[in-house]
């Protein structure tokens, strides 16, 4: 078995790797071909092949700074999107004790306790005071 360990990493020396957007191509690349066991689709079919060949291709490509700038573009994209939705599931998991509001100066987003009513909260990030109305 080490044989072929190194075989493998003989092989992969130099070449680019696997990276977010390897990941992410993989990732649609399995949710195609699901969505096309369902459908049965030769369209769907015939993209997720091309996106498992480019994410394969990316992965042993041994052109770094192309693989580079591609995944500094993906990670642009997609790292706003990234954190919106991490900020939605923390809302979610903490629907029953917690409410969010953010702070009417500096914009930090703040995780306060249910507390029904008007009172008054102090920004961490900036050491603002502001009143906060939670109605829920």
């Amino acid at each position: 078995m080490s044989n072929f360990r190194n075989k493998l990493i003989s092989f992969m020396y130099g070449r680019y790797g696997m990276d977010a957007l390897y990941g992410a191509l993989l990732t649609v690349s399995v949710v195609l071909a699901v969505i096309n066991i369902f459908a049965d689709s030769w369209i769907l079919s015939t993209v997720g092949t091309v996106v498992l060949v480019y994410a394969i291709f990316r992965c042993f490509s041994k052109n770094h700074a192309a693989r580079r700038k591609e995944n500094e573009v993906w990670l642009k994209i997609w790292t706003p999107v990234g954190k919106w939705f991490g900020g939605l599931i923390m809302r979610l998991r903490d629907i029953r004790t917690r409410r969010y509001r953010r702070c009417p100066s500096c914009k930090a987003t703040l995780r306060l306790p249910i507390k029904r009513g008007k009172h008054y909260v102090k920004c961490p990030k900036c050491r603002a005071e502001f009143q906060v109305r939670i109605v829920l």
